[in-house]
């Protein structure tokens, strides 16, 4: 027994290596930025020595490694200089006029924003794994009678294929035998399972709840409704943002400028002005070192870092400093309904019943059925008549499902019938005006009929979360349009939409016309965030130019996003687009500033009236300046 102990734990340590690795391997940057600032304090307290430019040199290597090696790599691939290339000869540059400590502190603040560039970039790569997750590898195959366990991969169009009670459907097709319900939440986001039959169309990754199927195969894997969803996140996350797209285009007009200037200055200013060679790349020195955007990058990093950490601390959790910026441009916030706007799981809202009858016995006949089933209106049947009513349930004597149209059930005696109006009796028209003001409301009718016609009905709800009619009014008041985009039908999305306070709505939308109904709101409003919770929503969420997911959503959801709501609060949507309004002020405020020190050196020292020392002070002074004025979000409430 001990020996096949020590087996396993053998077995074992190559995998927890290699995680080690792994794990190594995506945060180094981090770790090497994180080191090169211990380096740059341990030499910061031995000033003076060669043990003080040892750790000096040290924090270069270390810290400048990872964008050293990018910023080589792609001038090559590209051949053009880059911001990267800049920092390496600035950095260069202050170690040989002496100012070892500059350069060292030049190259962390880079290196760890280049840092948690990456981190936020690996994040994004999660969806896909959580999303290929839920598609089987395996389908069972039936060939002339035969059952045979194959891959995916090698099924056909007018295959048949088995899906037992409990199992994830592995293709899209038609069911060809069974009756059975199917959980279509990762597709439609709607928590109520759909019931199929002979000739219903099923979709891969969707999960067969109840009977044994047999479906006929109608797309090839690779083109089913659940890939499309894959390649739609994939596609969305690979476009680069307009913001972004500029950013690399000054980047390189920058480095150009900088260098041309620098390579001036180390030969002009000798020969036209008659300055010493000494003076000459004394001053090309200092310009090399003034202009580098050591104070641009602390423009922006330190204020991004303070507004993420307040988010945090409200609640509110954001994957990166592009998308808290561009929350700030919003003209216009899409929703998904279910698990967003509502609760996501129905709820019972009426109970009405005819005269002379009673709610309590009505209630207690309909939940001592249900309470047999795990339909989720059965469910919330059972729940509200044990809370509400405090009802002590009886077994049936007979209980008889009817696929599609509800249950019959005899209790005490009495046969009762329970589901759609025609399946409870034809005089379920006395109810019909009644129960077509509660479908205006968005509301699920259930029937009752005994053997005198109909009993009573129980209207049903998905319900608004308290915070939902509050957010989108918050929302409304910072000049913000709210849009409903929603799987289930245009009655309930109406409803929906009015309760909450939603002017304009899209109903009936899968998946892939979420994200059609997200491209044409981005050409109306330019700007559009995306608020959703589901494994149907990711690719909405990953196309639109703000993806916000509640806390409490899938895991798709929450990788695909770029906010996150962790308390299910829609409240601190508003809030986090205050936030980020206020973040961008300080940022602007930041880049003047630095930008206007950065001019103020570079003229001081071409007229020679600028020493290094006060070049040190000015830079690095209008550096710590702007830290410190982002670090005012620390303590921001909103």
């Amino acid at each position: 027994m001990s020996s096949q102990a020590n087996s396993i734990a053998k077995q074992h340590e190559p995998s927890n290596s290699a995680t080690m690795f792994d794990m190594f391997r995506q945060h180094y940057e981090l770790i090497f930025a994180a080191l090169s600032g211990i380096f740059i304090l341990c030499g910061w307290l031995l000033e003076g020595g060669a043990v003080s430019i040892t750790c000096y040199v040290l924090a270069f290597l270390i810290g400048g490694y990872a964008k050293a090696k990018e910023g080589i790599l792609d001038t090559i691939e590209e051949r053009e200089l880059n911001v990267e290339m800049l920092m390496i000869f600035a950095a260069i540059g202050s170690a040989i006029i002496g100012y070892w400590a500059e350069g060292a502190i030049l190259i962390f603040i880079f290196a760890l924003s280049g840092a948690l560039e990456s981190y936020t970039m690996n994040k994004s790569q999660k969806e896909i794994s959580a999303l290929l997750a839920l598609q089987p590898e395996e389908a069972l195959l039936i060939s002339n009678g035969y059952e045979k366990r194959v891959s995916i991969e090698q099924l056909q169009i007018d295959d048949i294929i088995l899906i037992k009670p409990g199992e994830r459907i592995p293709a899209d097709g038609v069911i060809s035998k069974g009756e059975t319900n199917v959980d279509e939440s990762a597709i439609t986001g709607e928590p109520i399972p759909n019931e199929k039959s002979i000739g219903h169309e099923v979709f891969a990754g969707t999960v067969n709840m109840r009977g044994a199927i047999e479906v006929k195969i109608t797309k090839p894997t690779d083109q089913t409704l659940f890939q499309k969803i894959i390649r739609l996140v994939q596609n969305a996350q690979s476009e680069k943002s307009p913001s972004q797209l500029f950013i690399e285009r000054f980047e390189g007009t920058y480095v150009k400028s900088v260098l041309i200037v620098v390579g001036l200055m180390l030969f002009v200013p000798h020969f036209v002005l008659d300055w010493s060679w000494t003076e000459t790349f004394y001053r090309a020195m200092i310009l090399l070192v003034v202009a580098s955007p050591c104070a641009l990058v602390a423009s922006i990093t330190p204020a991004t870092l303070s507004a993420i950490s307040n988010g945090a601390r409200h609640g509110i959790l954001f994957k990166g400093g592009v998308h808290l910026e561009r929350l700030s441009s919003l003209r216009a916030v899409a929703f998904d309904k279910t698990g967003t706007l509502t609760q996501g799981k129905p709820e019972v809202t009426d109970v009405k019943v005819r005269e002379g009858a009673k709610v309590e016995e009505v209630l207690h006949i309909v939940a001592s059925i249900e309470n047999q089933s795990t339909h989720p209106l059965a469910e919330a049947i059972v729940k509200y008549s044990k809370h509400t009513y405090g009802l002590t349930l009886t077994k049936p004597e007979k209980l008889e499902n009817i696929t599609g149209f509800g249950v019959i059930g005899i209790v005490n005696g009495v046969q009762y019938k329970i589901g759609k109006a025609d399946f409870v009796e034809n005089d379920a028209n006395d109810f019909a005006a009644l129960a077509s003001n509660l479908a205006k409301e968005g509301k699920t009718i259930v029937y009752v009929g005994d053997d005198q016609g109909v009993l009573g009905l129980i209207a049903l709800k998905d319900i608004l979360r308290t915070e939902s009619v509050a957010a989108i009014r918050a929302l409304n008041r910072l000049g913000i349009k709210t849009v409903l985009i929603t799987g289930d039908n245009v009655q309930t999305a109406q409803a929906v939409a009015r309760e909450s306070g939603i002017s304009e709505y899209y109903a009936s939308c899968l998946p892939e016309m979420k994200v059609d109904v997200m491209k044409e709101l981005k050409k109306k409003y330019d700007v559009v965030g995306m608020v959703g919770d589901g494994i149907n929503d990711a690719p909405a969420l990953a196309t639109a130019s703000v993806g916000i997911a509640m806390g409490e959503g899938t895991d798709v959801a929450l990788e695909t996003a770029d906010v996150v709501l962790m308390k299910n609060d829609l409240s601190r949507l508003a809030q986090a687009i205050r936030l980020s309004k206020r973040m961008n002020v300080i940022v602007k405020q930041n880049i003047v500033f630095s930008l206007l020190v950065i001019a103020l050196l570079i003229c001081s020292n071409f007229l020679q009236f600028l020493a290094l020392p006060f070049g040190v002070i000015g830079h690095e002074g209008s550096t710590i300046l702007v830290i410190l004025n982002g670090l005012r979000l620390l303590k921001a409430n909103e």
